[in-house]
C-alpha cells in the first residue's frame, strides 16, 4: 500500500511517499480503507519537532530523538471498513467510519481498535467532512462541555477563534447555549460570525482585557494569553482554559483547583469512543460543520503541510482514496 512517511524531523518537503506492507488485523481490530485525513496542528508539530517551549526535550523523548518513532503520520481519518477481526460487533465490512488514532492515517489502509476512538459516519456526510471533525471539534467539546461545564446563558470568549480548534469552539459554545465572543484577525471576522459568534474582536485593534466586561469562560486556543493576564476579565467563578502546556499553566491549574474561585484549566485532549460518537451525532444534526480550505492527493501531502503552515482559515485535507 502507499503511505506518506516522515523519515526525520524537518520542513514539509521532508515528507515522502513510499510503498509499504499492508497492515494485518487481530482480534477486536478493524481494517479501514482510508479516504481522507486532515493536516492538524499536531501533525505539523510532530513533523517539525516543533514542541511547545519548555517541553522540547520531553517531546523528543516521547516521539523520537531525531525522527518520529512512528514515521507514518496522520492522526484523524475517515474511510470504509474493509475487514473486521474476530469478536468485532460494532462495525461490519462496508461501514463508513471516522475517528482518531495516534498515527498512521496518511496511508491507504489503517488498523484501529473497534473499542477505540472510532464511530460510524452519519448518513449524508462525506469522508472529507467527517475526517475534518475529530481534532478541532473533539478538543473543543472536551474543554467546553466536559472541563468548563459551559451552561446556557454563560458568556464565552474564544482566543484564536478562526483556528483549527477555535472554529469548532464557536459552534459548540453556541450549541451549549453560551453568548460567544470570538477574538481573531480582521480577515477572519466574517468567518467566525458566520459560524455563530455573537460578538467579534479584531485582536490587533482591541485588547479585550482592557474593557470592563467579564466572561464566564475564556478559552485560549492560540496560546495568546495566560491566566494571570485574563484573571480580571473573568467572572468570580470564571474559568480560563488553555491547550498549551507550560509550567505557569500547570501551576495555575493546580493552585486554583485548591483555592477555588476563578479557575485555570490546562489539559490534554485525547481521542475516545464516547466523544467520537457525540461528534457523529452533532455532525448529523448539523450543529457543527467543517470549513474546508483545500484538499490534496496523498502524493502531494508535502504541499498540504506547506499550505497548512500559512495559517489558512480552514482545514487542509489529504485525500487518500476516492474523491474530495
Amino acid at each position: 500500500m502507499r503511505a506518506a512517511i516522515t523519515p526525520r524531523y524537518g520542513p514539509p518537503s521532508i515528507l515522502q511517499l513510499i510503498e509499504k506492507e499492508a497492515p494485518t488485523i487481530g482480534e477486536g481490530d478493524v481494517l479501514v480503507a482510508v479516504h481522507a485525513s486532515p493536516v492538524t496542528a499536531g501533525d505539523r508539530r510532530i513533523r517539525a519537532a516543533d514542541f511547545p517551549s519548555g517541553s522540547v526535550l520531553l517531546g523528543r523523548l516521547m516521539m523520537g530523538l531525531t525522527s518520529p518513532r512512528q514515521p507514518v503520520q496522520g492522526t484523524m481519518f475517515a474511510g470504509r471498513v474493509a475487514a473486521v477481526g474476530a469478536g468485532v460487533t460494532r462495525f461490519a465490512v462496508g461501514d463508513d467510519v471516522f475517528g482518531s488514532v495516534d498515527f498512521g492515517a496518511y496511508a491507504e489502509q489503517l488498523v484501529v481498535s473497534a473499542s477505540g476512538a472510532v464511530a460510524k459516519m452519519p448518513s449524508g456526510s462525506t469522508h472529507v467532512d467527517a475526517a475534518a471533525i475529530p481534532y478541532g471539534a473533539g478538543t473543543a467539546l472536551h474543554f467546553l462541555r466536559d472541563l468548563a461545564d459551559v451552561q446556557p446563558g454563560e458568556s464565552v470568549l474564544i482566543l484564536g477563534a478562526s483556528g483549527g480548534v477555535g472554529r469548532y469552539a464557536v459552534q459548540i459554545a453556541k450549541h451549549l447555549g453560551a453568548e460567544v465572543t470570538a477574538v481573531c484577525s480582521q480577515p477572519a471576522l466574517e468567518l467566525v460570525t458566520d459560524l455563530g459568534a455573537d460578538h467579534v474582536i479584531d485582536h490587533a485593534a482591541e485588547d479585550f482585557t482592557a474593557s470592563d466586561r467579564c466572561y464566564d469562560v475564556i478559552f485560549d486556543v492560540a496560546d495568546a494569553s495566560s491566566f494571570r493576564r485574563c484573571r480580571d476579565a473573568l467572572t468570580p467563578s470564571g474559568r480560563y482554559l488553555t491547550l498549551y502546556i507550560s509550567l505557569q499553566a500547570i501551576m495555575a491549574t493546580g493552585w486554583t483547583a485548591l483555592v477555588g474561585g476563578k479557575r485555570a484549566i490546562f489539559a490534554i485532549s485525547l481521542g475516545e469512543q464516547a466523544r467520537i460518537e457525540a461528534l457523529s451525532l452533532l455532525l448529523a444534526q448539523r450543529v457543527i460543520r467543517p470549513t474546508i480550505a483545500e484538499h490534496f492527493p496523498l502524493e502531494a501531502v508535502a504541499d498540504a503541510h506547506a499550505l497548512a503552515e500559512t495559517g489558512i482559515h480552514g482545514e487542509v485535507m489529504v485525500v487518500v482514496a476516492g474523491k474530495a
